[in-house]
């Protein structure tokens, strides 16, 4: 089911994608619960706004530092349809504290030399440190409900998600300001764990392997009542109509059956639509 929207006045940032898990109300804590409330009925569109906004104040900074300080964090809110016909509301908290706390430390540990420091500077990583709560940081980290990628969406998020799956197609002046398909989260964890076992089976050497397990691990962390959202962001206006789940599902099957032509076909739609995109990367 594809449903179409207008994003309004909103202009993207670069190829920046997401896979979230929304949950009901009843599955925060009370401290949670309070921040969910006040937000809850804030348009997606605004909340996005919002973020953008944030984002671009924090990379005009006088002095680099790319962490949030004080403001409140925002929460998506996802009506997600129900078996009798009505909607009822999931939410994701953005948790941007914890999110650039662990990007940091993951830059950290992929550059070397002076580049760190003028990225993310000693002074601004010691500030950031005293703002966080060190339990309810614990908790975030062992439960983050938004994972991102760049340049492109993983293949691994196709895997969960296929092509009669509730979408939204977001535009903004004739253009696809992103696409979000949502779906159960069961459904989602069954659909890992098929392709895992045809992976091990056809091609245990693949990096989608460790990749979807990881996936299943994350995603069970959650309630089984929980929704998950992936997000293309602006990628999709290069994309949409995507049919990437439906090749990656071949292309799994098609190597648990030993069909390697198959197999090579899917990859080549795949790569012919995705490889162009993640070069942008290098692009000067």
């Amino acid at each position: 089911m594809t449903q179409r929207k207008s994003a309004g006045t909103l202009r993207p940032f670069p190829y920046v994608s997401f896979l979230r898990v929304y949950e009901p109300l009843d599955a925060f804590s009370d401290a949670q619960q309070l921040s969910i409330l006040g937000q809850r009925s804030r348009e997606r569109r605004i909340t996005e706004e919002l973020d953008r906004e944030q984002s671009l104040r924090r990379m005009l900074r006088p002095v680099s530092d790319p962490f949030p300080h004080h403001e409140a964090d925002l929460v998506r809110v996802l009506h997600f349809p129900m078996v009798s016909g009505t909607t009822a509301p999931y939410y994701c908290p953005n948790q941007l504290a914890v999110r650039t706390t662990l990007a940091a430390e993951s830059l950290d540990s992929s550059l070397r030399g002076p580049l760190v420091d003028v990225l993310v500077p000693e002074a601004a990583r010691e500030a950031q440190q005293a703002r966080l709560d060190p339990d309810t940081f614990a908790d975030s980290v062992a439960k983050l409900h938004t994972r991102s990628a760049t340049w492109g969406v993983p293949f691994a998020w196709f895997v969960l998600i296929h092509e009669d799956d509730l979408t939204e197609v977001i535009e903004d002046g004739g253009k696809v300001s992103t696409v979000r398909v949502s779906v159960r989260i069961n459904e989602c964890i069954d659909r890992g764990r098929k392709a895992v076992a045809q992976l091990a089976v056809g091609a245990p050497e693949l990096d989608l392997l460790e990749e979807l397990t990881d996936i299943i691990e994350w995603l069970g962390i959650f309630r089984l009542d929980a929704v998950v959202e992936v997000d293309y962001g602006p990628v999709a206006d290069r994309v949409f109509p995507d049919e990437s789940p439906l090749d990656v599902r071949l292309g799994i099957e098609s190597l648990a059956e030993a069909d390697m032509t198959g197999a090579a076909a899917s990859y080549r739609r795949l790569a012919s639509r995705w490889i162009p995109i993640r070069q942008l990367a290098r692009a000067s």
